[in-house]
């Protein structure tokens, strides 16, 4: 957490500094009159002999790191605040995995569709308590495998028990998130509206259904653009390499990661495209999503910082004054 001398909330209590500025002028005029009579009625012979064995040039002191703790607790009054990450309390987050054939290629070891068992499963279990988490699979339909939940158990076990299938429906897979998200929102929604919502769509192939055409009204890049209309963003992670085969009924067939068509819904969403051609690479980009999704930055009340140390000045201006003078000041 980082400290803001910016943003206060309740500035007026700065306004308690010019009685501080008055205690400090008084200070030094009673210092100064003390000073005068004691030159008017004391023998000065006697006094300079005896000056440097008394606590005299530290007395003021205790009076000093006491105004420094009147200028900490002042602060602390004002209310400062700082930018604090928080663990997000209301999310929706739908996860989106390809299941169709191609997942099978084992261009990443040991294949594609273990290794993202494997990073799903982490994800979802580092995802922040808050969060709602959804899964879906999708290959020539998309299947609602799981609905939005805190509970992450039930999603670790349907990413588990992943099947692959034939085809590659990835518009069907975006309509059928914002379907559930719609759902679950109006269950959810409160005053504040329905919570912010996010799919994180993991594919490594290009859509099959419709054939090739995208732009279909239930084509990838027309869900793309009913997500964005909805703002809610769509994270599209790309996973594979150029070099993916499978062998399919006797005959193998290159699977090539189809980069663009991932990136162009990303942007049409409004969302964010990522490339992982590893598994080490697929784990980074979930790791970078919990962090993303999980938390977020919030101006929060600072002030703990500021009233202990003010608090601890007090302490010490009091124990420095027992100490020199024999008394508090």
């Amino acid at each position: 957490m980082t400290l803001s001398l910016r943003n206060f909330s309740a500035p007026l209590w700065f306004l308690l500094l010019i009685a501080v500025a008055g205690l400090v002028a008084g200070y030094v005029l009673v210092q100064r009159s003390r000073r005068k009579r004691t030159l008017r009625f004391t023998n000065l012979e006697l006094l300079e002999r005896v000056s440097s064995a008394g606590p005299s040039r530290w007395r003021h002191v205790p009076a000093i790191v006491l105004v420094i703790a009147l200028l900490l607790l002042t602060t602390a009054m004002a209310g400062p605040t700082a930018e604090q990450r928080v663990p997000r309390n209301r999310a929706t987050v739908m996860l989106v995995i390809d299941v169709s054939l191609s997942m099978e290629s084992t261009d990443v070891a040991p294949t594609r569709l273990k290794a993202a068992q494997v990073a799903a499963k982490s994800f979802a279990q580092g995802l922040t308590p808050g969060v709602n988490l959804g899964l879906i699979t999708f290959a020539g339909t998309a299947t609602v495998l799981v609905a939005p939940t805190t509970d992450r158990g039930g999603v670790a076990k349907a990413i588990d028990n992943l099947k692959l299938a034939q085809s590659t429906a990835t518009g069907e897979a975006i309509f059928a998130a914002l379907q559930s998200i719609e759902g679950f929102s109006q269950v959810v929604g409160g005053p504040e509206g329905p919570p912010p919502a996010r799919i994180v769509l993991m594919s490594d192939g290009k859509q099959t259904i419709p054939t090739e055409n995208e732009d279909d009204p239930r084509g990838s890049f027309t869900a793309a653009k009913a997500a964005a209309d909805r703002k809610i963003p769509i994270t599209t992670i790309s996973f594979g390499t150029a070099d993916g085969t499978v062998e399919i009924e006797g005959r193998v067939q290159s699977v090539a990661v189809d980069d663009g068509a991932m990136e162009e819904i990303a942007g049409l969403s409004g969302g964010d495209f990522y490339k992982a051609a590893t598994a080490d690479q697929l784990r980074k980009v979930y790791d970078t999503l919990g962090e993303q999704i999980g938390y977020e930055i919030k101006e929060a009340d600072a002030s703990r910082p500021w009233l202990i140390l003010g608090t601890l000045a007090a302490l010490i201006a009091a124990a420095l004054s027992l100490t020199l003078t024999q008394r508090l000041p």
